[in-house]
């Protein structure tokens, strides 16, 4: 499928573009903030939505399954949001998104517990759970076409990594408002009321979020097609899958590469290094600190790169980095952990390789179909690896031990570094193909 609708053209970026940068970056970190503070409050959620009594771990894994529905729900939101976006607009879906996520989390915040009202609270908590996640799967992928349509052909490295960044500052924000909860309130005082402020500030921030989003303008690329009357005439999703399916398993094996960095060095390892190589908590959770700091500058920094050196190239040297980086950590953490905290930052640095993903995605569907291609492939990637992380993770630590997390991350990078090479013999072959 060829179009003739291109990236805007090259010029320098101005104040509309930095303002549209900022207000999608800062709504992005909100609405990442409110989708994973969940998993920081996981103890007490699970201590008040199920009976007194239930076991600590079992209500733990309990939470944790409501916690992946919402995982689970992000393609249906991807691709329905996806659907809109591609036929009426970028914007309407972009504002939508995240007042989908805004509405629950504020919701979650009042929620009556087990006590009060007994097998509703779960159910309750579960239904919001799955209404975050249908926000998610529209915003991260929209957000991503969003920035990308609107600014200069050769800053969009830039701009997809700057938004990157942005959704992880959201990580980094819920999890130092935790951490600072747990450090100034009593246990007691926690259970009591403590839990909700997370989620009522996330909501309250969330809707401010909206507020700021009617600022923002639809993408130049979207209006152009409209004024040309070139929008998708068929369904978006099936002319996706009939005719770019080489973007869609691009677009998905990338993603696995990014599911594992970000799951296994940002969120499991300050588990994993306490249990496995002996590191003490407070330590571990520092280091986690100092990582997801490092990572919002490597978002941007290799969204930068991508811009300079092409975002195969980026991705393919991006990816090659990560595989030395990881294993220079582990190894280190099991010879006993001297270098933990430089280590540790330099990996979260490297794990910025993840800002490019996007850019890829974006490059290999044409602009009528972009927001389906790219939701669909990133958000059925994301449950499938996301989900399966940690039971991968298992099987492997039975044949390789400690060092199975390493492993796991070294795979799937060594995936990147080969897709990387056939995209760019593939471009090669056929230039300016899409899918």
């Amino acid at each position: 499928m060829s179009e003739t609708i291109p990236l805007p053209a090259a010029r320098p970026l101005d104040r509309r573009d930095a303002r549209t940068l900022l207000l999608s970056a800062l709504g992005g970190a909100l609405e990442f903030y409110d989708f994973v503070v969940f998993v920081f409050l996981t103890q007490q959620l699970g201590v008040l939505f199920f009976p007194h009594g239930t076991a600590s771990w079992l209500a733990q894994i309990k939470v944790y399954g409501i916690f992946a529905a919402g995982y689970l729900a992000r393609p249906l939101g991807g691709i329905v949001m996806a659907h809109f976006g591609d036929r009426s607009g970028r914007k309407r879906m972009f504002t939508l998104s995240v007042f989908l996520m805004a509405l629950p989390t504020l919701a979650i915040g009042l929620l009556p517990t087990y006590a009060q009202v007994g097998m509703l609270a779960p159910l309750l908590l579960l239904l919001l759970r799955i209404v975050q996640g249908i926000a998610v799967g529209g915003e991260v992928p929209g957000a991503w076409v969003f920035v990308a349509e609107h600014v200069p052909a050769e800053r969009v490295g830039f701009a997809c990594g700057s938004l990157t960044a942005g959704l992880t500052a959201g990580i980094l924000i819920g999890s130092l408002l935790a951490a600072w909860l747990n450090a100034r309130l009593a246990p007691a005082q926690l259970l009591e009321w403590g839990w909700r402020v997370p989620f009522l500030l996330g909501g309250v921030f969330g809707f401010a979020a909206v507020w700021l989003r009617r600022w923002l303008s639809e993408t130049p690329v979207f209006a152009e097609m409209r004024e040309r009357q070139q929008l998708s005439r068929e369904l978006p999703l099936r002319v996706v899958l009939a005719g770019h399916r080489r973007g869609v398993v691009v677009s998905m094996l990338v993603t696995w590469m990014l599911t594992a960095a970000i799951v296994v060095l940002i969120l499991m390892l300050p588990t994993l290094a306490p249990k496995g190589f002996g590191i003490p908590p407070k330590l571990a959770f520092l280091g986690n600190a100092l990582a997801a700091c490092a990572l919002t500058a490597g978002c941007m920094v290799y969204g930068w790169l991508a811009d300079r050196c092409g975002a195969l190239w980026t991705l393919l040297a991006g990816s090659l980095l990560l595989i030395a980086g990881t294993w220079a950590l582990f190894a280190d953490l099991a010879s006993g952990g001297a270098h933990f905290l430089p280590l540790y930052a330099l990996a979260g640095l490297l794990v910025g390789v993840t800002g490019v993903v996007p850019v890829v995605m974006v490059q290999v569907f044409p602009p009528p179909v972009r927001f389906s291609g790219l939701s669909f492939s990133y958000n059925v990637a994301y449950a499938v690896f996301g989900a399966g992380t940690a039971a991968m993770i298992g099987w492997l630590a039975v044949h390789a031990g400690r060092m199975a997390p390493a492993y796991y991350v070294v795979i799937t990078a060594l995936v990147s570094v080969a897709v990387s090479l056939w995209m760019m013999r593939y471009q090669k072959r056929e230039p300016g193909a899409h899918g």
